[in-house]
């Protein structure tokens, strides 16, 4: 089954007494604890609600239930979380099968990189977390003598690998992403693209707080550049910083690069310590070009995109990066990474630097600034392909595969290649590979 065919013909279907929902997902999330979980699934319920003959049961933080109720029609389960990640993956593997089987569902969706073990139903992983597979993350770890957070890591490694082998389908944000899980586990994985949806995007017309733009007006003669995280190892925040002071002394006017995090180690999330990147501004003497704004909301974060130049993402691991194409809907240039990921999801709408060189980064950017052509040119392509990535069409792949658990699931074990879902590509991605 390899169209959306299977799926409409499995809700075509009636039950006695016309009252039960053809497809009953059950939603783990309680995963979903920071930005990029809540956010996908701000994105995926309301798309989810809409499906005729479609009901999904959500176990997710208490803390998000009110926000998330109203965006459909959901059964919740009832029930307090362990914190921390170790606590709460002991409960979905104790006391999670339990609500599954009360709760009748027929697909098991787990969404926080790791799988229940023993599900008494179908079970698909959408497994998101390109850290697992980071060489570069290790190794940045150990440069860094994070000896704790190493440990952590692996352990974390060692449950994400087995969680692909305990369920029944793995699915991630990306080909490239799919192919690396599926080298590091030996297990096939499909791929279905993250989407986006601008008429959530750019639905808020309220400005932005008045302490925020003012940061904005009195950055018009400059050169504003975009990067938009909350401050972790991973996104390689040294290395953009590190270019800043190289690109001021080139370029001939002001530079201000807008962060949407705070480099101070307790207004960022997780176990990553802020403290050696301010400290490599100030060693720097680029105070006043770092513009930290601190978290911005959702809704207000195409203004703030809009009113930058560029946008910069020097990430060195990525399975996505849903910013990126918030960037090119809102037309921004991207100067990207060269990450496998970054080349296939911006394709022809960015151009991209070895992902350790502030000398390279500085030569991209200043080729983009010197070129009102190439531009035109990445502006143009980034709208375009921005309209790859629809949460909808996302929502409908994600239910086709679940849907082939329902209608034959003894014969679906795994998930084969040739079920990998049809992606929509932008045909130009080799015509700027060597940008």
């Amino acid at each position: 089954m390899g169209s959306n065919e299977s799926f409409r013909r499995l809700r075509s279907r009636t039950y006695c007494g016309g009252e039960s929902p053809i497809l009953h997902i059950f939603l783990n999330a309680l995963g979903a604890t920071c930005a990029s979980g809540v956010t996908y699934l701000r994105n995926v319920l309301p798309h989810l609600s809409g499906q005729t003959g479609v009901h999904t049961t959500i176990a997710v933080n208490r803390k998000f239930r009110d926000e998330l109720a109203g965006l459909g029609d959901f059964s919740f389960c009832n029930f307090d979380v362990p914190a921390g990640v170790a606590r709460r993956f002991w409960f979905e593997q104790t006391a999670l099968p339990g609500f599954i089987r009360t709760s009748a569902a027929d697909v098991l969706i787990s969404a926080g990189n790791f799988a229940v073990r023993n599900s008494p139903i179908p079970q698909i992983l959408l497994s998101g977390n390109s850290l697992y597979t980071s060489e570069d993350f290790r190794r940045d770890l150990r440069c860094r003598r994070e000896y704790r957070l190493l440990l952590d890591h692996k352990i974390k490694s060692f449950f994400a690998k087995q969680s692909i082998h305990w369920s029944d389908a793995t699915i991630a944000p990306s080909r490239v992403f799919a192919d690396e899980l599926w080298r590091w586990t030996g297990k096939e994985v499909c791929h279905i693209y993250h989407g986006f949806d601008p008429n959530v995007f750019f639905a808020d017309d309220r400005p932005l707080p008045p302490h925020v733009q003012q940061k904005f007006d009195s950055a018009r003669d400059s050169l504003r550049l975009l990067f938009v995280s909350h401050y972790n190892y991973y996104r390689n925040f040294e290395t953009l910083i590190r270019a800043i002071p190289i690109l001021r002394a080139r370029l001939g006017k002001k530079v201000r690069l807008f962060l949407t995090c705070h480099l101070r180690t307790q207004d960022n999330p997780g176990s990553f310590r802020a403290d050696r990147a301010a400290a490599l501004v100030r060693q720097l003497g680029i105070e006043k070009e770092i513009v930290e704004l601190g978290a911005i909301p959702y809704s207000s974060l195409h203004h703030v995109y809009k009113a930058c130049d560029l946008y910069v993402s020097p990430a060195y691991a990525e399975s996505f990066a849903h910013p990126l194409v918030e960037a090119m809907a809102c037309g921004l240039p991207v100067v990207a990474s060269d990450l496998p990921v970054h080349r296939e999801i911006c394709g022809p709408a960015a151009i991209y630097f070895q992902r350790f060189s502030p000398e390279e980064l500085c030569q991209r950017i200043m080729r983009v600034v010197e070129s009102g052509d190439l531009r035109q040119e990445l502006s143009r392509n980034a709208r375009v392909r921005s309209l790859d990535f629809l949460w909808a069409w996302h929502v409908d792949q994600l239910l086709l595969v679940a849907s082939e658990f329902v209608q034959a699931p003894a014969t679906m074990p795994h998930i084969r290649a040739s079920h990998r879902p049809a992606v929509p590509e932008t045909q130009m991605l080799a015509h700027h590979k060597s940008l």
